[in-house]
């Protein structure tokens, strides 16, 4: 049974970095726990998160809501930068 926190980490509409999330850790898997096999996996990952944060926080100063875009919105988002 998950827990509550890690049913969010798994909701698409809260964390943006899912792909990221599950690509690192089968690297990690698939390399025996061996992080400089995965370093490009783990840098995708820290680029994700920092982008979304900053979305996030700029949200958060316009007074949008919810602070996170849902996962639909952010692929607009994603396509509106090219």
């Amino acid at each position: 049974r998950m827990s509550r926190h890690a049913k969010k980490l798994r909701d698409h509409d809260i964390n943006p970095c899912l792909a990221e999330t599950d690509a690192t850790t089968k690297c990690m898997d698939d390399n025996n726990y061996n992080k400089d096999m995965c370093t490009d996996y783990f840098l995708k990952y820290k680029n994700c998160r920092k982008f979304w944060h900053g979305i996030m926080m700029q949200r958060k100063r316009n007074g949008v809501k919810p602070e996170m875009p849902s996962a639909e919105e952010r692929k607009k988002i994603l396509e509106s930068m090219g």
